[in-house]
């Protein structure tokens, strides 16, 4: 079992992927905002950290960069997870350290085979 935080400001779509990723074992923790995120996963140390992008204060990508930046974080590799889908956004993610890019609305299957992926499951 892994441990993954969800970093999404909607409700809606954060329980949605905490009943995917229980349902396939895995234990899961939330944060609301980006800021709120890099400080969870600075204290906790996820296996994995899916993060949106528009979210108030930090955003997505912003957050990202600080993660796969920092000595503390670098180790735990981010998937963003996102309703924006142009090739720009694709590419800025990457170069923020993102080890994938998800676009919403993304499937059980998308989004489990991204997380095994990373994990290399």
């Amino acid at each position: 079992m892994s441990r993954i935080l969800v970093v999404d400001d909607s409700a809606t779509q954060t329980s949605l992927f905490v009943k995917f990723l229980e349902k396939h074992g895995h234990e899961v923790l939330t944060a609301a905002s980006g800021d709120a995120g890099i400080a969870l996963a600075t204290q906790v140390q996820p296996d994995v950290v899916l993060m949106d992008v528009v979210m108030p204060g930090i955003n997505g990508f912003q957050a990202t960069r600080q993660l796969t930046r920092s000595s503390r974080t670098r180790h735990i590799p981010v998937i963003i997870v996102t309703a924006k889908d142009q090739e720009a956004d694709k590419i800025w993610g990457a170069r923020q350290g993102a080890k994938s890019y998800l676009t919403k609305p993304v499937s059980e299957k998308t989004l489990i085979d991204a997380v095994n992926n990373v994990l290399g499951a």
